[in-house]
């Protein structure tokens, strides 16, 4: 039998496998360290989808001349669920009352959901509840859905974008306490939401960064590391949250001014060191 990842004959030597799954399981467990993922097959040159795949993980191997093994980068498949969602969303928006409970059942069912549904749960947690009627508005998603597919598309130029909001939001954290004494609850509640939003953007950037092997760790003594920060700064967040929604602004004040906004500013520094380094390598 020969076998294939992606078009390139494997070194694979086959011992107790019988059957397909027995061998895709092996090789996917392997594909995890290397930021693939199992996206599709050819069986004999018919190509099998990932929507079907698991259909034929109980073929047995007898019979099967050839295997080619289809992988994709997560930030590869990640695009085209977006852009998947993106469709079924303006499908849904333009289809009368009646029909957009059959878009959402397609929806459900398609290979791009199941994938949203395990890499980005709160994705696709929003994204069921748009297609049923009480979630986020269309124009909002087209909004959101753009913004992932730049930052897959050229994180380090996203990076560069976001430099102005981080300053700023960093100012806002140090306001916090003084917004919540006076009285200005939209105002405090809208930096805890931008803050909330930004960070999530620098995480997402940060793991971008290094699944394509661009992030460029300092040395301890010149600079953070993308873990460290993120670490500390994922528990101060927790306790943040916890002040804010005791209102208090005290402890609020504490974390936001001394924790949160000094770590925010050392997180977003990983990525332009990074950046810097990669620009004098060019």
């Amino acid at each position: 039998m020969d076998i294939a990842i992606n078009g390139k004959p494997a070194d694979i030597t086959l011992e107790t496998e019988t059957t397909l799954g027995e061998i895709l399981g092996g090789i996917a467990q392997w594909m995890r360290g290397s930021g693939h993922l199992l996206s599709g097959l050819r069986l004999d040159g018919e190509l099998i989808g990932s929507a079907s795949m698991g259909d034929v993980f109980s073929r047995e191997l007898a019979g099967i001349r050839s295997i080619d093994i289809l992988t994709s980068t997560r930030g590869e498949l990640m695009a085209e669920a977006l852009i998947a969602a993106g469709d079924f969303l303006k499908a849904y928006g333009e289809a009368p009352f009646t029909g957009q409970g059959r878009i959402r059942e397609e929806w459900e069912k398609t290979p791009a959901s199941g994938f949203l549904a395990g890499e980005d749960p709160d994705l696709a947690g929003g994204l069921a509840q748009t297609f049923r009627g009480n979630g986020l508005p269309l124009p909002q998603w087209e909004a959101l859905i753009g913004e992932r597919l730049r930052e897959l598309a050229d994180p380090l130029e996203e990076a560069v974008t976001m430099e102005q909001a981080v300053s700023g939001i960093a100012r806002r954290l140090e306001d916090l306490p003084l917004d919540i004494q006076t009285g200005k609850d939209a105002r405090a509640a809208e930096t805890v939401s931008l803050f909330s939003a930004l960070t999530e953007k620098i995480f997402r950037l940060i793991c971008l960064f290094r699944e394509r092997g661009l992030l460029s760790e300092p040395p301890a003594s010149e600079g953070p590391s993308a873990d460290e920060p993120a670490e500390a700064f994922t528990l101060a967040l927790r306790e943040l949250l916890a002040a804010y929604e005791a209102k208090d602004a005290v402890l609020v004040g504490d974390l936001a001014e001394y924790e949160l906004a000094p770590r925010l500013l050392r997180l977003y520094a990983v990525l332009n060191s990074t950046r810097k380094i990669l620009k004098e390598e060019e």
